[in-house]
């Protein structure tokens, strides 16, 4: 039986893009031990098992993007393959398409993780809805409490990355 992969492990490679939770071609590679080509290849051979809410490929941009993002993407920078992503439905499909101890016993591991965010997305809007109510039953003096707890509740604005060094301006050009 192949070891088990950390729930935390499988949870960084999950992402958003275009409003889903997915996981990238080469990550599922990388966790089922496999290339992926292979990965592809499989899916490609069984298509019909892929519709579009269960697989998407990412545009140039998505991609540039999320090797922008992330460190561990450099690889993708320059190459003209445009991964693709899977949603959840589409993971548990793969298991049937790869089928091998390694990707059953991943794919189990990678179920859990989807619904380990989802109970903390619920219980994280249960807490809200419950501060809320406390908030109304209270009076004022807890006002500034309250607060608190809702900006900690508040996922953290994205910031504008900043450009980072040298940069050299046509004299011609005035900046």
């Amino acid at each position: 039986m192949p070891e088990l992969i950390s729930i935390e492990v499988i949870t960084s490679k999950i992402f958003v893009v275009r409003g889903k939770k997915v996981m990238l071609d080469r990550d599922l590679a990388q966790l089922y031990e496999v290339t992926t080509k292979r990965l592809n290849e499989q899916v490609k051979r069984n298509i019909k098992r892929f519709p579009e809410d269960f697989m998407l490929q990412l545009t140039k941009k998505e991609k540039d993007e999320l090797v922008a993002i992330c460190d561990r993407f450099d690889s993708m920078k320059h190459s003209t393959v445009l991964p693709y992503a899977f949603t959840e439905q589409g993971i548990a499909m793969l298991s049937g398409v790869l089928n091998s101890n390694r990707a059953i016993m991943v794919n189990i591991q990678i179920m859990r993780a989807f619904t380990q965010l989802r109970r903390m997305l619920l219980t994280n809007r249960d807490l809200k809805h419950k501060i809320e109510e406390m908030e109304k039953k209270y009076d004022k003096q807890f006002v500034i409490v309250f607060q608190a707890i809702k900006q900690l509740l508040e996922l953290p604005p994205v910031k504008e990355k900043r450009i980072i060094g040298f940069r050299t301006y046509d004299e011609n050009k005035k900046a």
